[in-house]
């Protein structure tokens, strides 16, 4: 099992939290992983990035080459098309329906979608979803639940790694999050 995956967004979406959780599941699964966090402001606002590579078999570098990661998984549109020249020719585009207009040029999100659209891309409502949740701000975990069924870890394992991550916050933050996962994944399952 081989999975490069580019993690994308902008400050405060909580990319890293998917990264976090996906790499509790993986490490419970005993595969190698390597992680790197890439990102220009990591405030509000500004845009992130994570590459996340796991694999059966050791992993010499963190970094994920052009041209190769299996799948995009992204909080904003736009964000996932930066990084469409990291795709392979088979990956996968997750990402949430919303802009989050940040720059005075962002583009016409017509146009965004018309070239993920050329894509293999799933694009969610992951706002409406989350809200329909409990939650508007689990709309990174309704994103990370339509990733699941692309990243070769089971929802037995994803769900205790939602569990461990916001074990802290709660037993409605963990539910909230159980619940947005979920959705997510049977959205990505309709498709």
């Amino acid at each position: 099992m081989k999975k490069d995956i580019i993690l994308a967004g902008v400050g405060g979406q909580g990319i890293l939290s998917i990264a976090s959780c996906i790499g509790i599941a993986a490490v419970e699964k005993n595969l190698f992983l390597k992680q790197a966090e890439v990102h220009g402001m990591s405030q509000r606002g500004g845009d992130v990035q994570s590459h996340l590579r796991l694999s059966s078999k050791e992993i010499a570098s963190d970094l994920i080459p052009e041209g190769k990661a299996d799948l995009i998984i992204s909080i904003e549109p736009m964000e996932a098309l930066r990084y469409l020249p990291m795709l392979a020719k088979d990956g996968v585009i997750i990402t949430a329906s919303e802009p989050f207009i940040n720059i005075p040029n962002y583009p016409a999100i017509d146009e965004i979608y018309a070239e993920l659209k050329k894509h293999n891309a799933i694009v969610v409502d992951a706002e409406n979803i989350a809200k329909e949740c409990g939650n508007v701000r689990a709309a990174n975990m309704v994103i990370f639940g339509a990733a699941v069924p692309f990243l070769g870890l089971d929802m037995e394992t994803v769900e205790n790694s939602i569990r461990a991550q916001f074990g802290n916050k709660g037993q409605d933050v963990i539910d909230l999050n159980l619940k947005a996962v979920k959705a997510g994944y049977e959205k990505a399952m309709q498709r």
